[in-house]
This record gives structure tokens, sequence and C-alpha cells, in this order.
């Protein structure tokens, strides 16, 4: 039996994979970001919710996130037994609460970070932004938060303003409300047409490719179970492992560097939210 609930942001769906005569075996709720959010997930997951119900003799839970603040949070109350993570959730939930990868997604071949500014803006580069605002995404996002804050450190500026979602960022750099912001090549193809009037020049573009997004297991669960579960997904039907974005056997991207830029911006996370935003580690 299917049933969805809705409560603020958050979509709970939650499929009973066993009959009236099996008992459940447990729990597992799916984290992922839904952008949109529209009720379109629920349709892209139910398949894989019924296989991994059936298989596991578990209950499933959907729940999806509106951005990468909110996944923070539920990472933190350690809510998600599995999650369809992005780069920068991937490389906190690796990092900082020892998420187990298990699968990389399908992802945006060669995705890099981009600082955009108008057309004619007279910014030529990242040292003009020195004492100006920026428009950034959410804490979490891997080419909207981490990369451009690594790209930034060292500079003095006016205010950093975080939207909610990559077409908001543009929409404020189109409007003048920042002098830049950043966003993925992928983002500013997508909504750069949307934003008529406007012409967007790239200002700068990170030399460094974002891994693609994994799958990732909390690591609390049982070994045995964590391998079990591992199995199952692998086993999945080529259609329905496509449709929620994931490779069952593929190898797992290398989170090294993107780890080590993650660290790098926490080390001046305390600064984010003064005037004027000094971005460099004032400890000795």
């Amino acid at each position: 039996m299917l049933t969805s609930f809705f409560f603020g942001q958050l979509i709970f769906l939650t499929v009973n994979a066993c009959t009236s005569k099996q008992q459940s075996d447990g729990l597992l709720t799916i984290g992922v970001i839904n952008y949109d959010g529209g009720q379109k997930i629920i349709e892209q997951y139910a398949g894989f919710q019924r296989y991994l119900a059936e298989s596991t003799r578990a209950k499933v839970t959907l729940e999806p996130t509106f951005n990468e603040n909110k996944a923070i949070e539920r990472l933190e109350s350690r809510a998600w037994s599995l999650i369809f993570a992005p780069p920068g959730i991937a490389a906190i939930a690796i990092s900082r609460y020892k998420y187990v990868p298990l699968f990389p997604l399908i992802g945006v071949n060669n995705l890099r970070c981009v600082f955009v500014t108008r057309e004619d803006s007279p910014i030529r580069n990242l040292q003009n932004l020195q004492g100006k605002t920026v428009a950034l995404g959410q804490l979490g996002s891997a080419t909207g938060y981490y990369f451009p804050l690594y790209n930034l450190y060292g500079l003095t500026l006016a205010e950093i303003l975080s939207a909610p979602t990559p077409k908001i960022v543009m929409e404020w750099v189109a409007e003048g409300k920042a002098a830049a912001g950043a966003v993925s090549i992928a983002e500013l193809n997508l909504y750069r047409s949307t934003l008529q009037g406007t012409k967007f020049r790239i200002l700068y573009t990170d030399p460094h490719y974002v891994p693609p997004g994994v799958v990732l297991i909390e690591p609390t669960i049982e070994r045995k179970r964590q391998d079990y579960i591992r199995r199952v997904m692998s086993e999945l039907p080529s259609a329905l492992a496509q449709q929620v974005g994931y490779i069952p056997n593929a190898p797992i991207p290398n989170y090294n560097y993107m780890i080590s830029v993650v660290e790098r911006v926490q080390s001046i996370a305390s600064e984010l939210q003064s005037k004027p935003v000094q971005l460099f580690n004032k400890t000795t």
C-alpha cells in the first residue's frame, strides 16, 4: 500500500514490503534533494522503493528535502539510512558523519563551478570582487558553495547572499543585487535562457572537476545488513537503477580533493555571516 504525506518542505512516502503474514525487518529512510519541490519525485522512486522493500523485508520511506541546508540537518540527526547525495553533501556525509559510499550517481560529466556576472559588469577577475556582494548557493552545494568559497579564499567581501536555488543566484546577479554569483556550468546553461533581457558572462571557471554524487549508507547499520543492501541494489533491474540515477557496477569516485575543499571552507565558516566577510583564517 502506498501512502504519501506532505509536511512543510518534506514529502514522506512509505511502502510496506510485507503482506499481513510477514513481519517488517526494520525501517530504511531514503534521503534525496528535490530542488523543485514537486511530486514527480514520488513516481521516480516508487519502483525502487517497492523493489528494496520486497528484497529487504523493511518499510522504506522516501524523504526529499528542498535544498542542501535541510539535507545537512537530516545528516546531523542521523535520519537517513540511504542518501542519494550530490557531491557537496556526499563529502560532508563521508568526512563528518562517516557514511559509506555504495554506488556513483549518474551525473553531468565534467561538472565544474563558474562565477557569472552581467555582461555589462566592469568586473574582470575574482580579485575585482574585493568589497563586493556575491551570491552563493546553499551550504552543502559543491558548485554553489564549497568550490566558490575555496576560490574566494583571501578576499574580503561586502556580503555573501545565500540563495535557496541556483536559478535565484542568477536572478540576483541579473537584478544587480549581487556583483557575481556561483553556479555550475550546467545550471548556467539551463537558466540563462529563462532570464530574458539579461546577458551573462563567465568571470571565472574552476579548473577542477566535481566528482559525481554517490549513494551512501548510514554507518550505524549493521555491517552484514549493509552488505546485503549493497547486493540487493547491485542486482536492481537496470531500468529502475537508471530511473533513480545510480550505476550499480561502477567504481566509487575519488573524494579526497572534494573533502579537502570542504575542510578548507569549514575553517572560515564562522566568518560567513559577518559584514564585511573576511574569507581567511585569522588564527596563526
